[in-house]
């Protein structure tokens, strides 16, 4: 490999081909020709990664095999990130996700934090069973712009609308965006609660927080 074509052309394929092992070494030989870091992780890892949702929405790939092509892609960002221009890697707005309380299931969470990531947002992940109040704590202290809530139980829905409520309170609701997500929430109950949006899978989480910042 020579090229600049070749170089992002073998990086996506990387991802997708999850060979996680090998992807490191071909993002320091794209950074030793010189080539632009930042067109590395936007045409080549990231292109990796929305080919891999495709298969993923297609039913061609499953968690285990996306996980495995975002490995790959985290593997050649530590190559790529510590060579951008300060004002690239704070490029796009900052999102707070986690899993709200009462609920330890995290896979959801961690394919939508992993999406959101590879698109270019700076993702603050507060993991799971999180408590309002760190919600609402993470998005003053972090400035976010988004707030995403997952859960996949039932008996924790109720606590996505105790976090908008205490935004709310805060007076920082009408700061940020708020999203939800998981097996039991749906459009209705987003509205519902007055979320600004809900996403019944990763990829359609991307072209959510899309829309809704460019409003």
């Amino acid at each position: 490999m020579e090229t600049k074509e070749e170089f992002l052309a073998e990086l996506s394929r990387c991802v997708v081909e999850m060979e996680d092992d090998s992807i490191a070494a071909v993002a320091e030989a794209y950074a030793a020709h010189g080539y632009d870091p930042l067109e590395g992780i936007t045409a080549g890892l990231v292109d990796g990664m929305n080919r891999a949702a495709l298969l993923y929405e297609q039913e061609e790939y499953f968690v285990p095999e996306l996980l495995i092509c975002s490995s790959a892609m985290y593997n050649a960002l530590e190559v790529l990130r510590p060579l951008l221009p300060q004002e690239e890697k704070n490029s796009k707005s900052r999102i707070v996700i986690g899993v709200v309380k009462g609920d330890t299931h995290d896979i959801g969470k961690n394919l939508v934090k992993i999406m959101l990531e590879s698109a270019g947002y700076e993702m603050i992940d507060l993991g799971r069973d999180v408590a309002c109040e760190a919600f609402v704590a993470a998005a003053r202290e972090q400035q976010a712009a988004v707030v995403a809530l997952s859960t996949l139980m039932s008996t924790s829905m109720i606590n996505m609308e105790r976090v908008i409520a205490a935004l709310q309170e805060a007076g920082i609701r009408d700061q940020v965006k708020v999203i939800v997500g998981g097996a039991p929430v749906s459009p209705s109950f987003a509205e519902k609660i007055g979320a600004d949006g809900y996403s019944a899978n990763a990829v359609e989480a991307v072209k959510l927080v899309d829309r809704l910042l460019a409003e």
